[in-house]
């Protein structure tokens, strides 16, 4: 009954931290349902297949930089271009904004943003993980992740900025 178990303790894990991926997802992705579905999938499948190994160590950790390591690179590969939504789609909602004019803006201001340093914000404020947490999942140095956080916010109050048409 070994494999019985191996599911029970997946379909237990999974409960527990689907919504939290799809989250992540869903900001990495600024609101692209499709997409952010796809990453949660490719990173539940790569939990599953390596569950014996990581059950212990953590399963959400490793799935978390499962999903962002997927995310960028998704946005690597040649060709790949975001799709454009508009207001008319099916928006996700973000609990910790209350406008919708202000998601609106957020998620397209959150598109204008490098992989990187939309993971990076992601990861900081959105997830609230420290520094050495997100240096892990990225797979880079502290510095690193000081920098391109310091870096986002900047482009990110520009974007803002701009579209608010303030100075």
């Amino acid at each position: 009954m070994r494999g019985g178990d191996r599911e029970a303790e997946f379909r237990e894990y999974l409960l527990a931290d689907r919504t939290r991926l799809m989250r992540t997802a869903l900001l990495l992705t600024a609101g692209d349902v499709y997409t952010a579905e796809d990453l949660v999938q490719t990173a539940c499948t790569r939990v599953y297949v390596h569950w014996h190994r990581i059950k212990h160590e953590g399963a959400g950790p490793y799935a978390h930089r499962i999903l962002v390591n997927a995310f960028l690179d998704e946005r690597r590969r040649a060709g790949r271009h975001p799709e454009v939504m508009t207001a008319d789609a099916v928006e996700p909602r973000l609990t910790d904004v209350p406008d919708q004019a202000d998601t609106l803006a957020i998620r397209d201001a959150l598109l204008d943003l490098a992989p990187r340093q939309r993971a990076v914000l992601v990861l900081r404020y959105f997830q609230d993980l420290d520094v050495a947490s997100c240096a892990r999942i990225l797979e880079c140095t502290e510095g690193t992740v000081k920098s391109q956080t310091a870096k986002a916010l900047k482009r990110l109050k520009e974007l803002m900025t701009e579209e608010t048409g303030s100075s």
